[in-house]
């Protein structure tokens, strides 16, 4: 195979390189849209999924959740709509570049000799918006229609929190009237033969700790200093770390997602060299897995504060509670309807918390399963590095994926709260 140097098409229409698949050429036309902060060109993902709903003669309705942050939403009606929605969601935008450091313009969706394709956006996750819509494309063109109704969504700034997008958006009498029983959003890259599942997500907590002193000239032994009261909560937060660190490396049975990751990321005091400051802060980004009690883990937090000395405090730039786990039991009928489907393509699951955020937190804080799961196996994780690619063989493969995954779940038959 030789390197593709096709650039996009014309006018933004669709470009198809002699001899490549066209659902590739369409992914690759898609990850060239700057949907990239701080700002994002979002009117062209409009324009690009206006044009993919004419073609797949779907319903799309568009819903400006703040000004200029739109939720597009294509819906392929159930032959029976009474019961619950299937959502298939995906975010439009992409993180940063810094360009120096890539191999490629991360907006040219340059395809090597090999097939791999790079691209900002390429892992993370417009190759599971193009999937879900060629596995659609694939499914009406053989005349299968869904017994549900079939949601595929298209969320703006879930890689700036959510808060316009997704986080308000399920709040909002629009969401509630998709009737979803069931949700599948983005997963990660699994460098192994297995794909990588997520039912959960761990809690970000992002906190800033003011610890208070006596002010004094530089030259003295001051007591009761802001510096020494920021030493102890450095020491005690990092020394937590330390022993989670320690459960992650000689456990076999942990992941990432299974452990509380703490890590100090900003620290902020002092106006001069010969002035000993009035104040310092320091900031951590903490990350906490469901299975830990959160309210003794804010006991904890006061406790090293109040060993830190009189008058130190905190507060939270962001504090999330929510613990809700989709079920992977197999006697829940939407996990046993995705786990078969993956059976049936000798495709091995390897179940996990997500150690990160995506916006499936917020689907199920509302009470909504959601499973992350991105089909890209044989793959390194690079979503947010440098070189960010995908294989065509494996982004073509996930189509096919999708394709069975989906009847899967819009043929699960009534549930008992749907009779």
């Amino acid at each position: 195979m030789l390197p593709d140097k096709d650039g996009p098409g014309v006018g933004g229409e669709q470009s198809f390189p002699e001899g490549e698949d066209p659902s590739v050429s369409l992914f690759r036309d898609y990850l060239r849209l700057r949907t990239v902060h701080p700002e994002p060109d979002y009117d062209a993902a409009l324009r690009f999924l206006d044009r993919i709903a004419q073609e797949l003669e779907l319903p799309l309705k568009k819903i400006e959740v703040f000004p200029g942050r739109v939720i597009s939403i294509m819906t392929w009606e159930g032959t029976n709509p009474t019961l619950k929605s299937i959502l298939l969601n995906s975010h439009t935008d992409v993180v940063p570049v810094y360009q120096e450091h890539w191999k490629y313009d991360a907006f040219s969706a340059f395809k090597d000799a090999e097939g791999n394709i790079y691209a900002r956006g390429s892992q993370d996750m417009k190759c599971v918006t193009i999937q879900y819509i060629q596995a659609v494309r694939r499914l009406k063109a053989r005349g299968w229609k869904p017994t549900r109704t079939l949601h595929l969504m298209f969320v703006p700034d879930e890689e700036v929190g959510g808060y316009k997008g997704m986080e308000t958006f399920v709040k909002q009498p629009e969401f509630h009237k998709l009737n979803i029983g069931f949700a599948l959003d983005e997963g990660l890259a699994n460098p192994t033969d297995a794909f990588t599942v997520f039912y959960g997500e761990r809690n970000p907590w992002w906190i800033t700790v003011h610890c208070p002193g006596s002010p004094g000239h530089g030259s003295r032994f001051v007591e009761n200093t802001a510096a020494e009261k920021l030493r102890h909560v450095m020491n005690s937060f990092l020394d937590f770390r330390e022993k989670e660190k320690h459960r992650l490396n000689t456990s076999q049975c942990f992941t990432l997602g299974d452990t509380t990751t703490v890590n100090m990321t900003m620290v902020k005091g002092g106006v001069a060299y010969n002035v000993i400051p009035a104040e310092m802060d320091v900031s951590f980004d903490l990350r906490i897995p469901p299975t830990v009690n959160l309210q003794e883990f804010e006991r904890q937090i006061k406790q090293w504060c109040k060993e830190a000395g009189e008058d130190v405090t905190y507060d939270f730039a962001q504090k999330h509670m929510n613990q809700n786990i989709t079920s992977t039991d197999e006697s829940d009928p939407w996990w046993n309807a995705f786990s078969a489907s993956c059976k049936e393509m000798s495709m091995t699951l390897k179940k996990e918390i997500f150690p990160a955020a995506t916006d499936s937190r917020f689907i199920r804080a509302v009470g909504i399963p959601a499973i992350g799961f991105s089909p890209m196996n044989r793959t390194p994780i690079l979503l947010h590095d440098h070189n960010e690619y995908l294989n065509e063989q494996v982004f073509l493969k996930g189509i096919s994926v999708y394709e069975r995954i989906i009847p899967a779940l819009a043929s699960v038959a009534a549930l008992p709260n749907e009779a």
